[in-house]
């Protein structure tokens, strides 16, 4: 685990400072895998590990939650062979109208992919034209878990959470490696004890 800790900061994918998140509140953390589709390499690596994540875990469709989901659930799906489709954000009122792209029956069972969890809401939300459309949701694959409760909030909605890794496992690794000072990591451990979903 240390070296795909390694490789997603060597990628630009953790960064240190202060950011807004889309909650409001301000993190001296940020996770950015949306850079993953300018790194096929690293897109690819990761793929496959959530690629063997959602064999274990056993679906008929994987579906990407728009739009950092959608490049990790291409290559999740090419390395596993299981096929995929997303929901889009808004229903366009042209073309085809569909607010699920891809081919699914109802009754399918899916697991939701996407690159994060912070408190677990924009999961919720792309789950539910999912269920709405007859599909069964049980579990959810993401790359990192931010650790701040997502895991929880979707626990209580009848959902599991599944990552390759968590924030706190990249901070040991960075720190270790002296890629980040104490102060860095204090003030992330801070953040999260602080900041809790439930």
């Amino acid at each position: 685990m240390q070296d795909f800790y390694l490789s997603i900061f060597d990628a630009g994918c953790l960064k240190f400072g202060e950011f807004i998140l889309k909650s409001g509140i301000t993190s001296p953390v940020y996770v950015d895998f949306r850079i993953l589709v300018s790194k096929p390499a690293l897109l690819r690596q990761i793929g496959q590990q959530l690629a063997e994540q959602a064999k274990q875990i056993g679906c008929d469709r994987l579906a990407a939650i728009p739009y950092a989901g959608i490049p990790i659930g291409v290559a999740t799906s090419l390395a596993s062979s299981i096929p995929l489709i997303y929901t889009r954000k808004e229903v366009k009122h042209y073309g085809t109208g569909r607010l699920i792209e891809g081919d699914f029956q109802a009754g399918e069972t899916v697991i939701v992919v996407d690159d994060v969890v912070t408190d677990g809401a924009s999961k919720i939300e792309a789950i539910k034209p999912l269920e709405e459309a007859g599909l069964i949701v049980k579990d959810v694959l993401v790359i990192l878990d931010r650790e701040q409760g997502g895991a929880r909030v979707l626990e209580r909605q009848g959902y599991k959470l599944h990552s390759l890794g968590t924030l706190s496992q990249a901070m040991e690794t960075l720190a270790t490696k002296q890629l980040i000072d104490e102060e860095t990591c204090r003030r992330v451990e801070e953040f999260i004890a602080a900041n809790q979903f439930s």
